[in-house]
């Protein structure tokens, strides 16, 4: 689940359910507490929620079922990352081309492009469902969880990082604004991993679905380091 929408849709179909007193539903694990006058079986409660969306529910405790599939099938970590690293070799290939079009290799420019391609994709998905992806943002983000509207204006400020990166606009202003943003961006990421609390990864949005980890974090800390390089490099 990544926003409030899907929240209150599961909720209502477990309250269906006869024997359902109560449902609390979140989107920090555990994901529902429910409360019932006799024992609901697994398979019951997954007919219920499969009415809501292709949401799987399993007992606290056992292995965690992506949301993105059909129901009660499980997918592992290598699986469920497969579409991130494919975006991230697009980018990288891409960005190289570039290099060989111009018949020479250039660190500053490959970075460059590679930056404003990253920036471009993450952004697009974002904007794909901008409501989802702020509800989903600011259960983890430091910034987002005090203020709601940095979940929504953080995408439009990835899409402007990808055109100033792509036009080459004010490269030093562009790399210390980047370098900030992601900074703060990565601090959110790090405190749930140190906390070990599962959450859903918000950098491609709500249609590409993603766990919290240390994949997120290294995304994160790129855009930092490569930000830094280049900060360096221009002066």
């Amino acid at each position: 689940m990544t926003c409030g929408n899907c929240i209150a849709k599961v909720k209502s179909e477990l309250l269906k359910l006869g024997d359902v007193t109560s449902a609390e539903v979140r989107l920090q694990s555990p994901q529902a507490t429910i409360s019932m006058t006799k024992h609901v079986g697994i398979h019951a409660l997954q007919q219920a929620i499969s009415k809501a969306g292709t949401y799987s529910i399993s007992e606290a405790g056992n292995e965690v079922v992506n949301t993105d599939v059909h129901p009660g099938q499980v997918v592992d970590e290598k699986t469920s990352y497969f579409p991130i690293f494919l975006i991230f070799g697009f980018i990288t290939g891409i960005s190289l081309l570039t290099q060989v079009v111009k018949g020479s290799f250039n660190w500053m420019q490959w970075m460059t492009d590679f930056m404003a391609g990253f920036f471009f994709v993450f952004s697009f998905f974002k904007l794909m469902n901008l409501r989802g992806f702020a509800e989903g943002y600011s259960s983890y983000d430091v910034v987002a969880k005090k203020i709601n509207a940095w979940g929504y204006i953080y995408p439009f400020v990835e899409l402007s990082l990808a055109i100033a990166f792509f036009t080459r606009f004010e490269p030093l202003v562009t790399n210390i604004v980047t370098l900030v943003v992601m900074t703060i961006s990565s601090i959110g990421v790090v405190q749930s991993l140190l906390r070990k609390t599962p959450f859903q990864c918000a950098c491609l949005g709500t249609v590409i679905r993603l766990p919290l980890s240390k994949v997120t974090l290294f995304e994160d800390m790129l855009m930092v380091v490569m930000s830094l390089i280049m900060i360096i490099t221009l002066f």
